[in-house]
């Protein structure tokens, strides 16, 4: 009997994110521009610093590097999703509270599903955002609307049985032949396709009136791809360009600041939400044409993993930045102020952001001969010396303020929110019931991998390295 190919999760993946790619592309065109422009940005990168451009990830992974973003309605739908991922190796990965990180009625909550092996993810670190409605929060929605919404999203099917099925044999089995992998993608790709089902005029527009996402969940048939995001080695570039074609860009990058030091964290951008298309049925039955403006072309630049004291102070120097704004009636643009937040606060180099505590890195042994031939030396001794040269780890995950300042960015408004109501609490660790799989802590992870490099280390050396744990 001839023997069959299988695929393994990571080539299921990596095909996974072509077809939603050119899915994508086919749905809003001016994606294939941001992902040309993205390219000719990384490639004069390339040449203009060579080898330190690669310092967070080689050409060819940033080139191919994707992040998807789809909105589901209900615990039953983010379940359902959590399996269909599962069968590409993406796991749930952070907790990210959008209702509170924006000015903006945006009522959801999310987690990302990606790869948690770092070898997976150096073969294909696919990731979506997943976003899930809060409708049980009276912040947004009253007792009739959550209601209706709830009816709403139980009487749709946004994923047909035979897909759930075949992803769950997926997972369980870890690899598949060549003609269930073929029938997978094509199931799990066409369910992220823009339906051209009429849209219900007045529910949607009710909706939207409380805010423009719940609409894109609640007020539609079916989910769809949000955006689509290419990785790309200098943003600022990136966004001078696409204006420079004539594509309208939000006003301002969300995240760290461009300055001299390292890349920390995630900077983002978007062209605005483009009018797309759309059939609407009115309360006389009849349907007409129509548009809508709610999706986007975004772009990502990534920096180191910052460790949880990093990242309290990454929060600090936020705050310090909108104080300071609220307080100046100068007009100083933000990443003016923000850059003078962050040489004030930051180290200029990465070995001192690594020695001092503030980002994730491993650690290679680059000179054993100069390291003691026994007993213990600090990481800070060996690193001065040579004996241990620090890598950044990638920051893999996300920040919930710069993912509600892109979605506030392409909003027509801000839609309606009662604070005087108590919002429905969610965490981590509800939001793992929720999807009936535990959700991983970004933090553990990036803390995996630096803790597997020192006892490596110390392995090679042996010795003792001591001080590790006191500066993080």
């Amino acid at each position: 009997m001839p023997t069959t190919t299988k695929l393994q999760l990571w080539e299921l993946r990596a095909e996974f994110a072509l077809r939603l790619a050119t899915l994508y592309g086919n749905e809003v065109p001016a994606y294939n521009t941001l992902v040309d422009v993205s390219r000719e940005v990384n490639e004069d990168f390339i040449r203009k610093n060579g080898q330190d451009a690669e310092r967070l990830g080689s050409v060819q992974r940033v080139t191919a590097e994707r992040h998807g973003a789809i909105r589901v309605g209900s615990h039953r739908e983010l379940a359902q999703v959590a399996r269909i991922f599962a069968a590409f190796g993406m796991h749930p990965v952070g907790f990210y509270d959008l209702r509170d990180a924006s000015k903006s009625s945006v009522p959801v909550v999310s987690t990302a599903f990606r790869p948690v092996d770092p070898e997976e993810l150096a073969r294909n670190p696919f990731r979506v955002f997943t976003s899930m409605l809060a409708h049980d929060d009276r912040r947004f929605f009253d007792e009739e609307t959550q209601q209706q919404l709830e009816t709403f999203i139980r009487a749709r099917t946004l994923f047909p049985d035979e897909l759930l099925e075949l992803a769950d044999r997926t997972a369980r089995e870890g690899e598949l032949d060549q003609h269930d992998a073929e029938r997978l993608l094509e199931l799990a790709t066409s369910a992220f396709k823009l339906s051209t089902a009429p849209v219900d005029h007045d529910w949607y527009f009710k909706l939207e009136g409380i805010s423009a996402v719940a609409a894109d969940i609640g007020g539609v048939p079916s989910t769809h791809i949000n955006h689509l995001t290419p990785r790309v080695l200098d943003i600022d570039d990136l966004y001078a360009r696409m204006e420079a074609r004539g594509i309208t860009m939000i006003d301002e990058i969300q995240g760290p600041p461009n300055w001299e030091g390292p890349d920390i964290l995630l900077r983002q951008t978007s062209f605005r939400a483009l009018a797309e298309e759309r059939s609407f049925r009115y309360a006389d039955g009849e349907v007409r044409p129509g548009s809508l403006r709610v999706r986007f072309g975004e772009v990502e630049q990534r920096g180191i993993a910052l460790t949880e004291t990093g990242r309290n102070l990454y929060d600090r120097m936020m705050a310090e930045v909108d104080s300071w704004l609220a307080a100046s009636p100068s007009g100083t643009p933000r990443a003016e102020v923000a850059e003078q937040v962050w040489r004030k606060n930051l180290p200029r180099t990465e070995q001192e952001l690594a020695l001092q505590g503030f980002a994730y890195f491993t650690y290679r042994v680059a000179d054993s001969a100069s390291a003691p031939r026994t007993g213990s030396a600090s990481l800070r001794k060996l690193v001065e010396t040579g004996v241990l040269v620090p890598e950044p780890i990638v920051y893999e995950d996300f920040l919930p303020r710069s993912a509600a300042g892109i979605f506030q960015s392409n909003l027509t408004d801000d839609g309606s929110r009662d604070d005087g109501q108590i919002g429905t609490p969610y965490d981590i660790d509800r939001l793992s019931d929720v999807l009936g799989r535990r959700i991983f802590d970004p933090n553990e992870l990036y803390s995996a991998q630096r803790y597997a490099s020192l006892a490596e280390a110390q392995r090679i050396l042996g010795i003792t390295i001591t001080d590790i744990q006191s500066n993080l």
